[in-house]
């Protein structure tokens, strides 16, 4: 036999194979106004099949999802497969403009979408305006079959939701926001996969509650939906062994608190090893902007074993166990526990060290001027805005940014997003008054296919310094480095984790400090970078990326599908 054709036999027959087991999941999602009570107050929100949150998404690495989407809802919605790769399907990302017109009231739109070499605990959420808010739901993507976990299996796996509850119509909320200038009003709660818990008022029967048996092994899956606040978490009397982040496995290592920036994901293994009780989970705000509101309430959950006995007098359960959690502010805690984080080296391979792109993005806040007419209420009479490297990202209207790439439409975008800052400054010192007003504009960065990138991504003093989930669509990457103050590369390279860096798709750049990221760019299309605190993103806290198309089919952008939502 010819040795070519052989070859090509022996490599259909192992894609067989390895395909053998993998299935297709088919889902309707309809997204519609449900009537839900919280806080004592009855409200209209947006959901998907009725459900707050969504209906969770199980499959196993190498399945396929086809979700069709039909909005019966008001407003316009996309979806976002958070944290999926989406490779050579990039119509399937979800964020709306950049890679898909949104899915218009009356309208529907199917996702399509494989899962290649992923598994862990990832998410999916709107991506269009603020409806995230309640719009949201877990995606669980398990091992391929014989497949283990690197670590003993757990009797029982729990997804935990953390979000934000608002008191009123979220698009309201943005919408005064938007008028004001000014930031939006804080939530009233937050939540615990859906539920405020028994802190809060009219709260106490409906909160969620998780059984375990004594001696129990449990995977904790959390994930962080909340719109803009960064949260602890943490479970009165149980330790938490940290084993992944981002649907990427870590080196296991035990913990009382874990922070989450909106975006993130960690999973946890706690061992059902305390007396027969019930316990807390507890949540609350890691907050870094100076003078800035928050949302100071804590969100429960109860733990509760199955063998857990009434007291004498009442027959009742005994109350809950409330853990301590760290102040809003204890940037330590959150240091130590970031800095633990380390990649399976068998895992990853080797991390890129010869750098084709070396790219340094200031990323923060910023002040607008108010323009003639309604008094801007702002700082100043000022409205509040955010850029990455002095650009502030507008969103087209008339097309999306992939859709414009691919039918080389014109005046849409330019490729000409600036690679390092357009004047150097203290960054986390002392900012010139003149270097706060960022510039609107639809600027991408373009990248070669096939290229290594690192990214330098350093947080300013413009306004107030403060800690930022930055979240990279189509892509995960590796944290090769993070620290305080200025960004010194004689100094900070050498300190780089080549070995074994965390792989993130999410990365928190630390309150006046900046982290590192590398990744090859390897997926053509168009890809949303962002913060992923949506008012910020909504300030224009965003760029794109723009990855050309390779050498081959497989590295092309694909034609869009049919059905394809029009602006």
């Amino acid at each position: 036999m010819d040795p070519s054709k052989f070859l090509s036999f022996f490599l259909v027959l192992s894609f067989a194979f390895s395909s053998a087991n993998a299935e297709i999941h088919f889902h309707e999602f309809v997204v519609q106004a449900t009537p839900v009570k919280r806080l004592c107050s009855n409200n209209n929100i947006i959901t998907v099949n009725g459900q707050f949150p969504g209906p969770t998404l199980e499959v196993r690495d190498g399945d396929t999802l086809v979700i069709k989407v039909i909005n019966s809802a008001r407003y316009n919605i996309t979806l976002h497969w958070h944290g999926i790769r989406q490779m050579r399907t990039p119509w399937a990302d979800g964020p709306e403009y950049v890679t898909q017109c949104p899915i218009q009231p009356g309208g529907s739109y199917t996702y399509r979408f494989p899962i290649e070499n992923q598994d862990g605990t990832l998410w999916w959420h709107a991506h269009s305006r603020w409806l995230r808010a309640t719009v949201y739901g877990a995606l669980i993507i398990y091992p391929k079959l014989g497949v283990p976990y690197p670590f003993t299996k757990p009797n029982k796996e729990i997804p935990i939701l953390l979000g934000e509850w608002w008191n009123r119509d979220i698009i309201s909320v943005l919408r005064q926001a938007q008028f004001t200038g000014a930031a939006p009003n804080v939530s009233d709660a937050y939540t615990i996969n859906g539920q405020p818990g028994g802190l809060y008022k009219c709260s106490s029967k409906e909160t969620a509650k998780f059984y375990v048996k004594s001696g129990d092994s449990v995977l904790l899956r959390v994930i962080n939906a909340a719109l803009n606040q960064e949260l602890f978490f943490t479970v009165a009397n149980h330790m938490l062994t940290v084993v992944g982040n981002d649907a990427a496995y870590n080196k296991p290592f035990t913990t009382r608190v874990i922070m989450l920036g909106p975006g993130q994901t960690t999973n946890v293994l706690l061992s059902a090893n305390q007396p027969a009780g019930r316990y807390y989970m507890a949540t609350r705000a890691y907050a870094t902007a100076q003078n800035a509101p928050f949302d100071n309430t804590t969100a429960t959950a109860i733990l509760e074993y199955d063998s857990v006995p009434c007291t004498a007098k009442t027959g009742l359960a005994p109350r809950p166990l409330l853990p301590p959690l760290p102040a809003f502010n204890d940037t330590p805690t959150v240091t130590a526990f970031t800095s633990q984080i380390r990649s399976l080296s068998t895992q990853n391979g080797q991390v890129s060290t010869q750098i084709d792109e070396n790219l340094f993005f200031t990323v923060g806040l910023g002040l607008i001027n108010c323009m003639p007419g309604p008094r801007c209420q702002g700082p100043n009479n000022t409205r509040f805005a955010a850029s990455m490297n002095n650009i502030s990202f507008v969103l087209p209207r008339r097309t999306s940014l992939l859709q414009a790439y691919y039918q080389n439409i014109p005046g849409i975008y330019t490729t000409d997003f600036p690679p390092v800052p357009p004047v150097m400054f203290d960054y986390t010192g002392n900012v010139s008054r003149a270097l706060w007003q960022p510039r609107k504009a639809t600027k991408l960065y373009k990248l070669k296919f096939g290229s290594s990138v690192q990214i330098v991504l350093q947080d300013t003093a413009i306004v107030t310094t403060e800690d930022h989930p930055l979240h990279l669509h189509g892509y995960h990457f590796y944290v090769v480095g993070q620290g305080f103050g200025n960004f010194n590369p004689n100094r900070d390279t050498a300190r780089f984790n080549l070995i074994d860096p965390p792989v993130r798709n999410t990365i928190n750049v630390p309150v006046g400090g900046w982290a590192v990221i590398r990744f090859v760019a390897d997926n053509p299309g168009v890809w949303l970078m962002h913060c992923h605190i949506d008012s910020h993103l909504t300030w224009g806290f965003a760029m794109s990326f723009l990855v050309e198309n390779g050498p081959g089919e497989l590295q092309s952008v694909v034609p869009p599908p049919p059905d394809l939502p029009p602006c």
